[in-house]
C-alpha cells in the first residue's frame, strides 16, 4: 500500500470500476478477442491478422469505440459497430461456460465492507449486459446499490458517468476505486479520494499517478476503510 499524505476520513459510498478492478478480465477477454476476429472473417468484415493481445489489455477502461479506433484503426464504423456486437455476445456466452476469475478476496472484502454499512457501486465504461453479467455470474450482484455502465447511461466520459451516479443517490463522500487513468479523473474531478488499483497492470506506469493512495492488492481497501477516521 502507497499513501500520499492526507487525511483519509470513511465515505459514504465506494464507487468501482469493474475491469482490472474487481474483474481478472483477461480470463474472458483474450479467448473472447479471437473469437471476435475469427467471425469477422468470417462475416467478411476483416482479412487480416487477429491484432495483438496487448492492444486490446492497454485499451481497457475506454469507451468502446475509442477502443476499436485503437486496435482495428484502418477500418470503418460498419467494422467497429459489428465488432461491439460480437463482443457483446461472446463475452455473454463466455461468462457461461468459460472458468472466468475475480480478484483474490473481491468477494470477502466487498461484504465486509457492505457489513460496515458503507454503500457499494460499480462505474464501469463497458456494455451495461456485460457489467450486469460479471457481477451475476460471480455472484457479487446482489452487494451493490447499483451497477452505472456507460452502455447504459451512454455518457461520454467516465467522470459524466461518477457525477450520475453520486446525483442519483445523494452522495457527497465517496471512494473512487480502480485501475485506470479513466477512474484517477472520475474520482478527482467530482471531489472524492481516489485508490488506485496496482495489481492489474494494464496500464503504464503513469496510469495511476494521480492517486491518493495505491493498493496492491484488494483486501487492503477494509484496512484502510477501517482506519480512516469516522466523519
Amino acid at each position: 500500500m502507497e499513501k500520499k499524505d492526507i487525511k483519509l476520513t470513511r465515505p459514504d459510498a465506494i464507487i468501482f470500476d469493474m475491469d482490472g478492478t474487481l474483474f481478472k478480465t483477461e480470463t474472458l477477454l483474450i479467448p473472447v478477442f479471437h473469437q471476435v476476429f475469427a467471425r469477422l472473417r468470417e462475416e467478411g468484415l476483416y482479412n487480416e491478422e487477429t491484432p495483438p493481445e496487448e492492444l486490446i489489455l492497454g485499451s481497457l477502461g475506454m469507451l468502446l469505440p475509442e477502443i476499436w479506433r485503437r486496435v482495428i484503426p484502418n477500418h470503418g464504423e460498419e467494422v467497429h459497430r459489428r465488432a461491439d456486437e460480437l463482443l457483446l455476445e461472446l463475452e455473454l456466452e463466455g461468462l457461461k461456460g468459460q472458468v472466468t476469475e475475480l480478484y483474490p478476496d473481491v468477494p470477502e472484502t466487498l461484504e465486509a465492507l457492505r457489513s460496515r454499512g458503507v454503500k457499494l457501486f460499480v462505474a464501469s465504461n463497458g456494455l451495461e449486459h456485460y457489467v450486469k453479467g460479471v457481477a451475476d455470474t460471480h455472484r457479487i450482484l446482489p452487494l451493490f446499490e447499483g451497477l452505472y455502465s456507460a452502455g447504459q447511461y451512454e455518457t461520454e466520459t467516465k467522470v459524466d458517468l461518477v457525477r450520475l451516479l453520486l446525483d442519483h443517490h445523494g452522495v457527497s463522500k465517496a471512494w473512487m476505486v480502480g485501475d485506470r487513468s479513466s477512474d484517477v479523473e472520475a474520482g478527482k474531478q467530482n471531489g472524492q479520494i481516489v485508490i488506485g488499483c496496482a495489481y492489474a497492470g494494464f496500464g503504464d506506469g503513469q496510469e495511476l499517478a494521480g492517486a491518493d493512495i495505491l493498493i496492491h492488492r484488494f483486501d487492503e481497501l477494509l484496512q484502510l476503510f477501517d482506519e480512516a477516521e469516522e466523519q
